[in-house]
This record gives structure tokens, C-alpha cells and sequence, in this order.
């Protein structure tokens, strides 16, 4: 990890103040997301990617049942629910 010399203080809320050389080098923007990591004494920030729920591939990705889903995997999933409805119907 790389030192930037920069301090910040906790405010009474428990904010801390990401300098704007920083978000900007990162391309953080107002709103963005981050996720909070720890790992011993240490947090870590990242910026939040949305990714596929069922492989984590950040691109590209759609909307399925308020979950975000990449093509592959939708595909996946069509052959697997086409493969159920076959496996149901009934004998003739």
C-alpha cells in the first residue's frame, strides 16, 4: 500500500473527508459508492463496481429480478430453466 502523507480527521458524525486530488486520480465522483473493507487494523475504501451476482463479471450486465446479471450467465440460466420445463412435462 502506498503512503500519500495525507491526514484527515474523524468528525463528531465518524466522517472522514477524501481530499479531491485523490477522487479525482481515482475517479471518484459526488454519489459514487464505496465498499468498506478491513483486514486486521487496517480499512480499506473501494469504489463500489456492480457486478454479475453469479460470476462477479462487471460488464456487461442486465437486470434480472432486481439482481444484476451478465449475458453469459443469462444464458446459462435460459438453458437451465428450458431444461426444467422439458424435464416437466408429462409423458404422452
Amino acid at each position: 500500500m502506498k503512503s500519500t502523507g495525507m491526514v484527515r480527521r474523524v468528525d463528531e458524525l465518524g466522517r472522514v473527508v477524501i481530499p479531491i486530488e485523490l477522487r479525482r486520480t481515482l475517479g471518484i465522483g459526488e454519489r459514487d459508492a464505496l465498499e468498506i473493507f478491513v483486514e486486521n487494523d487496517t480499512i480499506v475504501l473501494k469504489k463500489h463496481e456492480e457486478a454479475c451476482v453469479f460470476c462477479g463479471a462487471h460488464e456487461p450486465l442486465v437486470d434480472y429480478q432486481d439482481k444484476k446479471v451478465c449475458h453469459a450467465c443469462l444464458k446459462s440460466l435460459e438453458v437451465i430453466a428450458r431444461t426444467l420445463h422439458l424435464s416437466e412435462k408429462p409423458d404422452e
